[in-house]
């Protein structure tokens, strides 16, 4: 048994010497758990285009980040602080890289370890429209891939997540290791990354944004000769006209319907149906606007 365990232990790398461009460019060594929800679809903001072409070096490491990434860091120690003050709990930051046993290019970075159990902290803070993603039991499926896959690398049985809504609502949830989802999870990753990163196969070209912009940033400007669109993409091109033609129908289906219903509403600001509550009110700036919710 004690074979076992020390077999199971992940390895370690440190990374409290590196700063933020190196720690960045260490990541690119394998998948951590916020890339985990963009190979598998589960992440709106990134595809799993763009974990490739970052994973294969062929993006510009950025640092630059955003406001919410700015705000997030800033806030991570006092949410840390108050995680301890209201469980009794005792936390410290790791500053290493826990890299799996079998396979290295799995790997973790928790935020923080808790002193004397074997769970961690992970952090998050999220705007006030987002609260619904945390009631109750439920938490963004994006941020339980990810701490699923933390557990996994380190062989942890459980976590807790300190979240931080809208800046004055603090939650804490417990969630336990599920060895269903991360055996499914394992397998689906390991095989994203033979045949994507060792085969250097690219994934799936999507109409996400984030292709988009990844597509923009590989685009090599040149002065070549122009190139023959195989049968392929020239079909692709021509069902593309037929979807804008039938998208312009849509479009304008959409907006008689809307207009019907502002001709029926000339006298009042709200209207009802079996189905639907309408309304058709001024805003502060003077423009009045439709709003149509399901019942």
């Amino acid at each position: 048994m004690d074979e076992v365990k020390e077999r199971l232990r992940p390895k370690v790398e440190m990374t409290y010497k590196m700063n933020r461009y190196q720690w960045l460019e260490h990541r690119r060594k394998g998948i951590g758990g916020s890339d985990v929800s963009a190979i598998l679809g589960f992440n709106s903001w990134r595809s799993p285009f763009e974990v490739w072409a970052d994973k294969t070096g062929q993006l510009p490491i950025d640092d630059s980040g955003n406001e919410f990434t700015h705000w997030g860091n800033i806030m991570e120690p006092i949410i840390a602080q108050e995680f301890q003050r209201q469980t009794g709990k005792k936390v410290h930051r790791q500053n290493k890289t826990f890299v799996d046993p079998e396979y290295d290019f799995l790997r973790a970075d928790i935020d923080r370890d808790i002193v004397g159990e074997p769970g961690f902290l992970e952090i998050k803070t999220a705007m006030e429209f987002k609260s619904s993603e945390w009631v109750d039991d439920e938490i963004p499926p994006a941020y339980l891939l990810q701490v699923q896959h933390y557990m996994m690398v380190l062989d942890r049985p459980y976590c807790y997540f300190a979240t931080l809504i809208g800046g004055h609502h603090f939650i804490t949830k417990r969630v336990d290791r599920d060895d269903e989802l991360i055996a499914t999870m394992r397998r689906q990753i390991v095989d994203w990354w033979d045949k994507h990163i060792i085969q250097g196969i690219p994934p799936e070209v999507d109409g996400s944004d984030s292709t988009t912009n990844v597509l923009k940033q590989l685009h090599h400007k040149t002065e070549g000769q122009p190139i023959i669109l195989d049968d392929d993409l020239d079909k692709l091109l021509v069902e593309r006209e037929h979807l804008k033609e039938g998208l312009k129908t849509y479009n304008n289906d959409i907006k008689t319907t809307e207009n019907k219903v502002r001709a029926a509403m000339l006298t009042t600001e709200v209207g009802t149906s079996e189905h639907f509550v309408v309304t058709n009110r001024l805003t502060k700036k003077g423009n009045r606007v439709l709003r149509i919710k399901e019942r």
